[in-house]
């Protein structure tokens, strides 16, 4: 059993390079966009069961008016939905299957229609380039991995599974995570909003966030690793943006 599951092993690695996101990097899918999206549908729907939804009529067609600018720079195989939920939680998330959902608490750290696109842009950007999809494979290889390594040195599968997630899950999460941050960056440039708000946006969720783990725990970049990023990335995404306005993409989502 143990050589079989090693044999599956080696046939799941082969196949990683067989998918690349959209900055170049090698992914290992091993679910189908379809499955995907019918997962991120089942999770939308039951958070909307869950999770009271904002009655501000204000609120949700600002929220709307920045998604729809966002979204239209992204080419997907579906339409997105948006719903904002009342609850004080400073977050957002994006789902496959093109489901977007906004927490109220998020206006906390995003103070204008620019600060918003940059959270919008970086959740379409995890959409966009499938780290849902990767993830998923990522965990399947890695249990499998234990379960190998277990059965090869009678080391118990608890501290393998430790070990895998600080040297795998945790740096590829925050290699997403980055990934979606100048991904993010250029969406909101396209669509008019200024990029350079999202160095003050991720300043203000820092602010929120309160103490953080040592970014070698943690699966978020640490805000500085984030900020250098970012500004690294600021002039391209400064092109694009007078390029939009150039354009006439001049959203007006804070009036």
């Amino acid at each position: 059993m143990t050589k079989r599951i090693a044999a599956l092993m080696v046939l799941l690695a082969s196949l990683a390079g067989c998918a690349t996101s959209p900055t170049g990097r090698s992914q290992l899918i091993l679910i189908s966009d379809a499955e995907l999206a019918q997962m991120g549908v089942q999770a939308f729907d039951q958070m909307r069961q869950e999770v009271p939804v904002s009655k501000d009529p204000k609120l949700r067609e600002r929220v709307r008016c920045v998604v729809e600018a966002i979204t239209a720079q992204v080419s997907a195989p579906y339409r997105w939905e948006v719903e904002v939920f009342d609850a004080d939680e400073v977050n957002a998330f994006a789902l496959p299957g093109g489901k977007i959902g906004v927490f109220k608490g998020l206006f906390k750290a995003a103070e204008n229609q620019h600060q918003l696109a940059a959270v919008i842009g970086h959740e379409v950007a995890h959409v966009m380039a499938r780290h849902a999809a990767a993830r998923v494979s990522q965990q399947l290889v890695t249990q499998l991995g234990v379960s190998v390594v277990a059965a090869g040195t009678g080391v118990h599968p608890d501290l393998i599974g430790m070990g895998a997630d600080l040297l795998l899950t945790l740096p590829y999460s925050r290699a997403d995570e980055s990934e979606a941050d100048i991904l993010g960056l250029t969406y909101m440039a396209r669509a008019g909003f200024d990029p350079r708000e999202s160095l003050a946006l991720w300043r203000n969720m820092a602010r929120e966030a309160g103490p953080r783990p040592v970014e070698f725990l943690s699966t978020h970049p640490a805000p500085e690793t984030r900020m250098r990023e970012l500004e690294r990335h600021l002039p391209q995404a400064l092109a694009l943006y007078e390029e939009a306005r150039a354009a006439g993409r001049t959203p007006r989502c804070d009036s």
